[in-house]
């Protein structure tokens, strides 16, 4: 990776609908950017969902594609939390080759990191780990010499630290009004609309 390129933390509130995820990936596919991690989940809010994309690329353009991404019919908000005061986490499981001599001192590491078994076999240990980046790979460079037989990333998820929030909580905001009126929900206690 060049000196230029930062790896951004891009958060997208869409609206849960088929194809959004495709429309969205597609957007950085076309700047030519690879996304190193993308997370999917529920809010909240029903009918919205969240994304945590994770991009290297330079300020400027992520800047743009930032723009472009908020154009998106599906989108709804669009934030970059890079730099930003946020708690960010991912998941890992890690399955670990180690002897029933070896458990012990795996168990020991495992507890240092904070991390978790989840399942124990003859010859193996599954590893549950929820952490930062720099911890997750400290973790990873301390299991290796015992042997990393497999392991699964959530990917990065993130959330501003304190009162800010990435969440749609303005009920008069256009972006919440064009979604409920495009899928037809409304809060709870208002009335439907209705044509004159």
């Amino acid at each position: 990776m060049s000196a230029e390129l930062r790896k951004h933390t891009v958060v997208a509130l869409v609206e849960d609908r088929p194809g959004v995820l495709n429309r969205v990936a597609s957007l950085f596919r076309r700047r030519g950017f690879n996304i190193d991690s993308l997370a999917v989940g529920t809010t909240e809010e029903p009918g919205i969902s969240r994304m945590t994309i994770v991009v290297a690329s330079e300020n400027g353009i992520v800047d743009q594609v930032q723009k472009q991404l908020a154009k998106l019919i599906d989108v709804i908000e669009v934030a970059d939390l890079t730099g930003e005061d946020a708690v960010i986490r991912e998941l890992a499981l890690i399955k670990v080759a180690c002897t029933t001599e070896q458990r012990r001192e795996v168990l020991d590491l495992v507890d240092i990191f904070r991390a978790r078994a989840v399942d124990v076999a003859p010859g193996s240990l599954i590893i549950q780990i929820v952490a930062e980046e720099r911890q997750f790979n400290s973790l990873i460079e301390n299991l290796e010499p015992y042997g990393i037989l497999e392991m699964t990333r959530t990917g990065r998820i993130a959330m501003l630290r304190g009162d800010q929030t990435t969440a749609v909580h303005d009920p008069e905001s256009e972006e919440l009004q064009r979604f409920r009126h495009s899928s037809g929900r409304r809060p709870a206690g208002e009335l439907p609309y209705v044509s004159d």
